[in-house]
This record gives structure tokens, sequence and C-alpha cells, in this order.
């Protein structure tokens, strides 16, 4: 496996598997590697002959008061569990590597990050969007894969795609979970005992509103308030809870086509995101 620091070598390899004929498959993260990120490199792997791994922690995407200083980091584990997963090439960029002094050329999608998690992370997706196409162009991928937990971020990046005609094909790996029910987060190691036993209160509220929906409730507003119920009875701080639909993020009041149940909650300081897919 090897490890590359700067974006002139990533690209020298990329155009080198290229030339060989060779199907290369990106996984993009911000490190602190857990088994919802092995899931998308096992992906990755069955669909392409060589894998690259990024691990950024990516400045452009934190707002003035969110955690950038603090989100989890260890390179060393992650290098360690990439070997294990027979990961290709791991990126590992500074933040002055992926952005020039005077970097001023942004990549914003208008529509369908208006809402959720767009509405309270100003400037959020003009990041995520804006470092997705550099890690495109540097790797020179032929597929990336991204996970169905930050739905809206992976449907956003599918709009970028298509818009820009960017030839990268995606592949949308399902949410995985803790045996518990708690989504695989980075962030999740923010949380003390209580704060994470509370939290599950996301999953039973999520297993709740999918039960009433496979049993035939349409109406977007029951199914929203068995979250508020689950959520707020445990103690958390509620972002937003949403149904949207899955086409253009807007919200809807019945669900008569494909939709996203979406929420955003605080447990203490912790924000934590989790979805399920009303198709």
């Amino acid at each position: 496996m090897q490890i590359v620091r700067d974006t002139n070598t990533a690209s020298r390899l990329s155009q080198l598997w290229r030339l060989h004929n060779l199907r290369i498959a990106l996984v993009p993260t911000m490190g602190f590697l857990h088994e919802g990120h092995l899931s998308l490199i096992r992906l990755a792997k069955r669909h392409a002959d060589r894998v690259m791994v990024s691990i950024f922690v990516n400045p452009t995407q934190f707002g003035p008061n969110e955690d950038l200083a603090s989100y989890p980091r260890d390179f060393a584990r992650d290098e360690q569990l990439c070997r294990q997963e027979g990961v290709d090439a791991v990126f590992y960029p500074t933040p002055a590597t992926m952005y020039a002094d005077d970097h001023s050329t942004w990549v914003n999608e208008d529509s369908l990050s208006s809402g959720l998690c767009g509405a309270s992370r100003p400037g959020h997706f003009r990041g995520v969007c804006t470092v997705v196409l550099k890690l495109f162009n540097i790797s020179g991928c032929h597929l990336a894969v991204f996970g169905r937990k930050d739905a809206q971020q992976a449907l956003i990046i599918q709009r970028m795609v298509r818009d820009l005609n960017i030839p990268v094909q995606l592949l949308l790996a399902p949410l995985v979970r803790e045996k518990d029910g708690l989504a695989l987060s980075s962030r999740n190691n923010y949380l003390s005992p209580d704060e994470r036993q509370n939290a599950l209160s996301i999953y039973r509220g999520l297993q709740e509103a999918d039960a009433k929906y496979k049993a035939g409730c349409r109406d977007a507003e029951q199914l929203i308030e068995i979250l508020r119920r689950h959520i707020s009875g445990a103690g958390g701080k509620i972002d937003y809870i949403s149904v949207v639909s899955q086409d253009s993020l807007q919200a809807v009041n019945r669900i008569d086509s494909p939709a996203l149940l979406a929420l955003a909650a605080y447990f203490g300081k912790t924000r934590l995101i989790d979805n399920i897919f009303l198709d």
C-alpha cells in the first residue's frame, strides 16, 4: 500500500493505473475510520481494480463555531485498517496541499443544499462539493463510493456529477449501524456513556416511524412526531426532522413518491444525523 501526501504524486499514480487499463475507485473519508468506512472500501474493491482512500479533514466544510480543531484523528490506526482491507493507496494531504493561500474557486449546488443540514450549516456543502471535485480530479477515479448516512451529501454529489458531466460513477452504500442501532459516525466518540444511551432514541424513533410507514401511513407529520417524541423524551435537542422528496429534497406533507425521513439532533454538544429512505 502506498501513502501519498501530495497531489502530483497521487495524479501520477492514477495515470499509471489508467495506462494499464485498471479501473480506479475512490473512497473519500475524513479519517478516524470505522466499520461504516470499511464497508465502503469493501464495496469499492468489488467494483474496481485499484482502490484509493483519501483521508482529509476538509476545513472548508466546517463553520466558524464547529469542531474542526477537535475532530478525531488517528492516522496510524487508519493506515493499519486500510492495509488490512487491501487498499492500494491512501491519499493523506494537508490543507496547505489541497488549498493554495489565494484559493478563490468554489463549487456551489444551489437547490438540494438549501434545506436540512444546509440550512443549519451555511457553506458546508460548498466546501463538500469543492473538495470532492478536487479529489475526483486528483485521483483520476472511474467510480467513487459514498454512504447513505450522509444522505443529503450523497444526493448533492449525484447532482453535481450530473450537472457538470463528471465522468465518475457513484456507488451509494447502505448506512451501517452499531449492534444497538446507533448510526456509525466518527463523532460518536464525543458522546458520554449517558449521552450515547440517550442517542439510541433516534434509532427507536426511526424504527417506529418506518413500521408506521410500512403499515400504510403516508402523512409526513405523523412520522415526524414519532421521532420528535422519542428524541425530546430522551433529552435530545432537535436541529431538524423532515420528510423530503428524494428527487428535490423539498419537504412533503404526504408521501406519494420516494422520500427521505432525515434528522439532526444534539446530545450534549454532539450533533448526530440519521435517516431512513421511504421507497
